[in-house]
């Protein structure tokens, strides 16, 4: 673990774990930190990969910046990372809003240090809904989340883990540990941060950059996805990016990676990824 400096003075807080085998970068969602993808760490670094997973700016360990919480910042710190650790043939694996950040990196740095991509229930293209992009979300959800933040953020991170999980579905298996550790990540996010983002994940338009994609890429979405739905989100992406594989999940929600039985489908299709 530790920081690299951006040139804005930020620090930027990262895990690295698995030693000196191919490398393997996660860029989490929101609100969340590098911890969400513990389970994933773990799994690349006792393959023989090695696993690199920071912490946004604004989230976990990271400054908390007043400025710079926007798509085009949060590309440029994944690459002063990529750049200060030397990371080379790396696989680029994003959830949600990190999947944007994945998307907006490629799309300012190209894919000189990457060898292939994940995006995971990710927000790109669009998220917002414009009579361009009729299957996108409606601008009063996003000023909801943001009323939400201002009025009681606490309770808000536990109310949204509902969704995020799909715990308001049948049979679901996600746990309570799951929800409390959801909570705990947003609660480290600052306010500030937490509203810019918003802003970022929901209103960037990352068409351009996904066909800049040179690289074999990986569309995980479910189908039951109530944050960032599939039909706006991943199926458009795999059409856009050049040579992309779309997986749905069926009945997936948005946090599959940390449901039961979902994760282990996850787990089964990345690591095959990466050999492949």
């Amino acid at each position: 673990m530790g920081f690299v400096t951006t040139r804005d003075g930020a620090e930027i807080f990262f895990k690295d774990w698995g030693g000196s085998g191919p490398p393997v970068v996660f860029s989490h969602g929101w609100p969340l930190n590098a911890d969400v993808w513990d389970d994933q760490m773990n799994l690349v670094a006792e393959n023989g990969y090695r696993g690199i997973a920071p912490d946004r700016r604004g989230h976990g360990r990271s400054t908390q910046t007043w400025h710079g919480n926007d798509m085009d910042t949060y590309a440029d710190d994944l690459a002063q990372v990529m750049e200060a650790l030397d990371l080379r043939d790396a696989t680029l694996v994003g959830h949600s809003t990190g999947g944007g950040e994945v998307a907006r990196y490629i799309g300012r740095h190209g894919t000189s240090r990457v060898r292939r991509a994940v995006l995971l229930s990710a927000v790109p293209p669009l998220m917002l809904k414009t009579p361009a992009n009729p299957e996108g979300t409606p601008i009063d959800i996003f000023d909801g989340i943001r009323e939400g933040i201002r009025t009681e953020r606490s309770q808000f991170w536990k109310d949204l883990t509902e969704k995020f999980f799909g715990a308001n579905r049948p049979d679901n298996n996600v746990t309570q540990g799951n929800k409390d550790a959801f909570w705990l990540m947003g609660m480290q996010l600052g306010i500030k941060g937490a509203l810019d983002c918003v802003r970022a994940f929901s209103e960037t338009d990352f068409t351009e950059d996904l066909k800049r994609f040179d690289i074999p890429t990986l569309v995980i979405h479910g189908d039951d996805d109530q944050i960032v739905p599939i039909d706006a989100a991943g199926k458009k992406s795999a059409e856009i990016i050049p040579d992309a594989t779309l997986k749905v999940y069926p009945g997936a929600p948005h946090g599959l990676a940390g449901v039961p039985g979902f994760k282990e489908q996850f787990h089964a299709d990345l690591l095959a990824f990466l050999k492949s």
